[in-house]
């Protein structure tokens, strides 16, 4: 049996606002090579694709092409990428491979940015991040701001850097794990308030003049490249950028050049040069350097890959019971009426979407039935003592898998006040059969929430397994995730329970099979399909059934 695809067909519109629910799809999602996050108290993989049309006659439905279109897009700051990040766990939920770690030193403006950007271009593969040891500037205190303000302070010690950072950050990536990164500002020699966030990434790349100054972060780099680039090109271009971005004067870039940055290219830098395992000599213009580098990559990559096979987990637990952490509406006549209704193939498309939103209502509520509750005492009108419950948790954050999850976001709204919503879109692979994470938007601070992770269909749970393991690498505990579906298969119940018993699984229904296609059976059709109106695909399989709500 092939492995399940598992995700969704609607892409992302450039953020914000995600994708409209009404939206058809585009080919591919991108990536930013810092995978940074919203600075505006959300979490967002920047998508800078063209806007997607919203017209609504003839609505057809595209799915994930990862090599549609060029691999890379430009922009003045970044570059984006345009494919999805493939599973970085097993089925088990545990992450399998850890990032490439690729590390680039050298003196100042020697180029190792440019190499870095090259090397990512040539890669051709998804999800990279950069991450600059620019950023790790120490704080100063108010004397060493002073320092800096005359040009007296040494930014080229080992000293300036805050290596504790730098190795926590770098071990969290490499791990698959989101992490904050200061914003550093040149122009004042501080860091600023708001910080960003960098998740997921297949290959870190991380530069900076001090990368190989520490052990401990010279064993967390799988390959160690120095960049040698001649001593006055390097002055010339540090006058350039200095005047022009960080603000500065002639004058004192050059007392700062040969009081502070020579001494310590001569005493910290060069000396590294050693321990690199390849020097590029004439930095970004050595082609033939960069290609051996990314030959050695690929086969490292290559030497990591993983197969991820969803098919031999659930069949390894067809005939075990339900788990006990799934909780199931209670079927009445008037649950199984309304299923009956949207079932049935004849239902237009009106009655489709009311029905489907009663059975969305009914499951909230239900849903938070399992949030904790405290014992507390309030006075009413009459002035006596009520003793009732109250929310025993910080607050509550729904986060849809695009497309069909974002259906349940206004029953959601209409029971929890003010409730926070993220998004996440998760696509397939169609030549590996593999769900691939292509856009990410979550709230601040979400590990401190209740989360109700929403998918109006569950089959294989490929999609599911990889919306958890985001939510995880987000640090929400296993045990404060709620998924959510109208209505789920056996095999995705037993596959997300199976890699993570703790998450709670609340649905309308339970269906007990799933055909060659990954279609739940009876089941209810392509939801998307029916409820945004979209037609389906010419051969009339149910696609987003497999994918984007599996």
């Amino acid at each position: 049996m092939a492995a399940p695809p598992a995700s969704a067909d609607a892409a992302p519109s450039p953020p914000p606002p995600p994708p409209a629910p009404d939206a058809p799809g585009a080919s591919a999602g991108g990536q930013s090579e810092t995978a940074c996050e919203d600075r505006s108290n959300a979490g967002s993989l920047d998508r800078l694709l063209p806007a997607v049309g919203t017209g609504r006659s003839p609505r057809k439905r595209t799915t994930s092409q990862c090599k549609s279109e060029p691999p890379l897009l430009r922009t003045s700051k970044r570059t984006i990428y345009t494919a999805g990040r493939p599973p970085w766990y097993n089925e088990h939920g545990t992450q399998s491979k850890e990032a490439f770690a690729i590390g680039l030193g050298g003196g100042s403006a020697s180029g190792k940015t440019t190499v870095a950007r090259m090397i990512i271009e040539a890669l051709d593969v998804p999800w990279v991040v950069l991450l600059s040891m620019d950023s790790f500037y120490k704080v100063l205190t108010q004397q060493q701001q002073e320092q800096a303000a005359h040009n007296d302070f040494n930014f080229d010690h080992p000293d300036a850097f805050d290596f504790d950072l730098i190795i926590s950050t770098l071990k969290k990536l490499k791990q698959g794990r989101s992490v904050q990164v200061p914003i550093y500002d040149f122009t004042t020699h501080s860091r600023k308030k708001d910080w960003k966030t960098l998740y997921g990434a297949n290959v870190i790349i991380f530069e900076g003049i001090m990368a190989f100054a520490d052990k401990t972060l010279l064993e967390l780099l799988d390959m160690r490249i120095f960049v040698d680039t001649d001593s006055d090109i390097r002055l010339v271009r540090r006058l350039r950028r200095d005047i022009s971005e960080r603000g500065r004067d002639i004058e004192g870039v050059i007392k700062q050049y040969h009081k502070f940055v020579k001494p310590a290219f001569d005493q910290y830098i060069q000396p590294t040069m050693r321990l690199a395992d390849i020097v590029v000599p004439r930095g970004s213009g050595n082609a033939v350097a960069i290609d051996l580098i990314v030959q050695h990559v690929h086969s490292q990559l290559e030497e990591r890959e993983l197969r991820w096979d969803m098919a031999a987990l659930a069949s390894a637990h067809q005939s075990h019971p339900l788990p006990q952490t799934l909780s199931v509406l209670k079927s009445t006549p008037q649950v199984r009426g309304m299923h009956t209704i949207i079932r049935d193939r004849e239902t237009s498309r009106d009655e489709f979407i009311f029905y489907s939103k009663r059975l969305m209502r009914l499951l909230i509520e239900h849903a938070l039935s399992f949030l904790p509750f405290q014992d507390c005492v309030v006075q009413t009108p009459q002035g006596q003592d009520y003793a009732g419950k109250c929310y025993a948790g910080k607050q509550i954050t729904g986060v849809s898998i695009l497309r069909a999850g974002e259906t349940m976001e206004p029953a959601l709204r209409a029971v929890c006040k003010d409730v926070r919503i993220g998004t996440i879109l998760i696509q397939t692979n169609q030549l590996t059969g593999e769900p691939e994470l292509h856009y990410l938007r979550l709230p601040k601070d979400i590990s401190d929430d209740h989360v109700i992770l929403m998918d109006c269909t569950v089959s294989t749970g490929a999609a599911a397994m990889m919306a958890v393991r985001v939510l995880l690498d987000h640090d929400v505990p296993e045990d404060k995730i709620f998924l959510l579906s109208l209505l789920m298969a056996e095999m995705g119940v037993h596959s997300v329970a199976y890699a993570f018993p703790r998450v709670r699984i609340i649905t309308t229904a339970v269906d007990k099979r799933v055909n060659d296609l990954f279609r739940i059976i009876p089941g209810i059709g392509n939801f998307g399909d029916r409820y945004f109106g979209t037609d389906a695909v010419p051969d009339g399989s149910d696609e987003e059934e497999v994918a984007s709500t599996g």
